[in-house]
């Protein structure tokens, strides 16, 4: 007899749609070969009991040393973004950036407040913005589309970068900013052509028509987009909201790093560091099965030529970035305690990680979110790109700056 489940709520006078079970099994069979091979491997080679505190360990010591270290620079950023934006310092920016638009990016003007916001904050921000109609408007839809990949390649810039500055660098991150830049000109430039090609009408249609207001009866976006104004406060009052609500989204940014911190940076870790120093393993924190550095040996001479690195660990840094560059941040203490990172690997490090910052799992929500879900394969690929050949720029600069120092 065969087993049948519902799956959706039978809606008044309708046939409930039933599914069998054993469409399910497929699926499943493949996620549990996945899981208890993984794990089977691991276990092998640690032992079961030392692999689960190893994960325990290394998940308790990311949370305390790590999150709430991310959390602490989110906070302080976040509230210093709020500040600038309050007393228009985003607003000079913005119009300083304007030049560069056009020629470098093939975006309208305006679209440097997007760059300026992300780099402040996280990818989101450009979506939110995006949104906005009368932002939008100044947009045709090749332009609109891309700035998925433009705002991506500046998200939680000031967060990577103050990280890094943390631990003891200070021109390499500048260095890693320069080369996200040009990795964000090579990704928006691509993701242009790809929709360009893909849909040509794309090139003159604009993506969302300013609305007609009583105050705007043209239509015109530069007059919309002219901030309403408040009622007036004190100064100090205007110091104190920004620094507190900016501080408040600084905390919800760190509490959102924590899964990804905690899943991922732990599944790399294992992969990444090997036993103790004495050789055997103790289930302490940050030990592993060095998998992905004996991959990456076998083809180091291309990590070495193209991006500097001079030891196998280091590729674990772009690949958990792909996901969450939170993460990916909270690598940087071990290496370099290890002696693996040096200036260049911050540099690139830096350039990498605020090109990609996670935009494997941004990527489709963000589009989604616009209304573009069948071109997210494109927009992946173009920021894959441009983000290796932000790394390529980060590593070249920093060769010929240290020549000249």
């Amino acid at each position: 007899m065969e087993i049948q489940e519902n799956i959706t709520e039978p809606q008044a006078g309708a046939t409930p749609r039933r599914r069998s079970i054993t469409s399910y099994v497929p699926s499943g069979i493949i996620c549990l070969a996945v899981v208890f091979g993984l794990f089977y491997f691991i276990g092998v080679k640690m032992g079961v009991a030392n692999m689960l505190n190893t994960i325990m360990h290394t998940a308790h010591d990311l949370l305390l040393n790590t999150v709430f270290y991310l959390m602490g620079i989110c906070v302080v950023t976040g509230a210093l973004g709020r500040l600038f934006v309050e007393f228009g310092v985003v607003s000079l920016i913005e119009k300083l950036l304007r030049p560069l638009m056009g020629p470098l990016f093939r975006l309208p003007g305006v679209a440097a407040l997007g760059a300026v916001m992300t780099f402040l904050s996280d990818n989101p921000a450009i979506i939110s913005l995006a949104q906005d109609k009368r932002f939008g408007s100044y947009f045709k839809k090749f332009q609109y589309i891309s700035l998925t990949n433009f705002g991506t390649a500046f998200g939680m810039g000031l967060l990577v970068m103050v990280f890094m500055m943390g631990q003891g660098f200070f021109l390499a991150p500048l260095i890693g900013f320069v080369g996200a830049f040009f990795g964000c000109v090579v990704s928006t430039r691509i993701m242009q052509h790809f929709v360009i090609r893909n849909y040509p009408e794309y090139l003159h249609e604009s993506a969302i028509v300013a609305e007609k207001t009583p105050g705007n009866p043209l239509g015109n976006p530069e007059q919309d987009l002219a901030p309403e104004k408040a009622p007036e406060k004190s100064l100090f009052i205007r110091i104190l909201n920004s620094l507190l609500d900016g501080g408040r989204t600084g905390v919800d940014v760190g509490i959102a790093i924590i899964p990804g911190v905690l899943i991922i940076s732990t599944l790399v870790m294992i992969l990444t560091f090997g036993p103790s120093s004495s050789g055997a393993y103790t289930g302490a924190a940050y030990e592993g099965i060095e998998i992905l550095p004996w991959l990456a040996s076998k083809i180091n001479f291309v990590f070495e030529w193209l991006f500097g690195f001079h030891d196998p660990h280091l590729v674990a840094f772009p690949i958990t970035a792909l996901g969450a560059v939170g993460a990916a941040l909270s690598l940087v203490p071990n290496f370099i305690a290890q002696g693996w990172a040096d200036g260049n690997a911050i540099a690139v490090f830096t350039a990498i990680g605020m090109c990609w910052s996670g935009y494997l799992s941004t990527h489709t929500a963000m589009l989604d979110s616009l209304g573009y879900r069948e071109l997210t394969p494109k927009a992946i690929l173009a920021h894959t790109i441009g983000g290796l050949f932000a790394a390529l720029v980060a590593h070249g600069l920093y060769v010929l700056v240290t020549l000249f120092l």
